[in-house]
């Protein structure tokens, strides 16, 4: 009979369909596909039933290879680094879950990060592999995040985001900025940087857009209360950068200080909070309004 496997942590697996090719076995075409992972590394999460076909039947070391065919699986990280902040569910019910994430944790896995996750440790806690994150924040950036808990609901709370019906505001340290005038919206089009893993300001039409307000002046260091239209990667990190107001403790801009593989310092976060979403609930007809619980001061 075959046999059923599911992650022991409840955790939901990658996906993967089979590119063409001349492999004999799924195992074969695993270890081509992904160049980073070794042979044994593979055989070790097929004999642990941590490999699976599309209806979550564990596949063997012989099962044989088709072009297109879907393959679930279980990254793991060998000692993987746990994160030592906590997260706090501010909201659950039956179709959506409100998180204040920590700093330095990510929402979902990648890279080095499979088990320390916000989606992975929700995932255990609840014994749900139906919590999926509705929208993200960066791991170096603290606050609020959504979850969907109802698959059937899921794609209503998905829409709020794609028809930017949320009203999403955002905290943020960093230098004064005395000559400009507040409030200012910052309109700039956005493409890859230097290193990989940074954005940049370039020229054209606008892809990205963050109302900037001072929300309290401290000395040589303003609160600034930050209000994303657009959702791109690092948007108010570049944003402010750009009008000479890296947000405090930022590794990668304007400069990168710190590489994406050096160790973590906890006693610098980077002064960026998710602090407020509302927005009126597609389920109920409510409006809907959370709060962190968290401070940058």
């Amino acid at each position: 009979m075959p046999v059923q496997a599911r992650s022991p942590s409840n955790m939901r697996p990658s996906t993967v369909h089979l590119p063409q090719g001349q492999w004999l076995t799924v195992l074969d075409c695993l270890c081509a596909h992904f160049s980073g992972v070794t042979r044994e590394v593979w055989v070790d999460r097929f004999e642990r039933g941590r490999v699976l076909d599309a209806d979550g039947v564990a596949l063997g070391l012989e099962h044989p290879y088709k072009t297109g065919l879907r393959v679930h699986y279980f990254r793991e990280v060998p000692s993987e680094i746990v994160i030592p902040f906590d997260e706090v569910v501010l909201h659950f019910d039956e179709h959506l879950m409100v998180v204040d994430k920590p700093h330095f944790l990510p929402v979902m896995p990648s890279g080095g990060y499979v088990e320390q996750t916000l989606q992975a440790r929700l995932t255990k806690r609840f014994a749900n592999a139906d919590i999926v994150p509705l929208h993200r924040i960066d791991r170096h950036t603290a606050g609020l995040v959504l979850f969907s808990t109802n698959v059937q609901t899921r794609g209503l709370y998905q829409a709020l985001f794609r028809e930017r019906k949320i009203i999403k505001r955002y905290e943020a340290l960093a230098k004064a900025l005395p000559e400009l005038t507040f409030p200012l919206l910052r309109k700039t089009r956005f493409g890859p940087g230097e290193p990989f893993f940074r954005m940049q300001e370039v020229e054209g039409i606008a892809n990205t857009e963050t109302r900037i307000e001072v929300a309290q002046k401290l000395g040589d260091q303003w609160l600034y209360a930050l209000y994303p239209v657009t959702g791109k990667k690092h948007q108010l990190r570049v944003h402010l950068a750009a009008l000479g107001a890296p947000i405090c403790n930022d590794p990668f801009y304007p400069e990168v200080i710190d590489a994406q593989d050096t160790p973590d310092d906890y006693s610098k976060p980077l002064k960026l909070l998710a602090q407020g979403l509302e927005f009126i609930d597609p389920v109920s007809g409510k409006e809907r309004s959370f709060q962190s619980q968290l401070s940058l001061l």
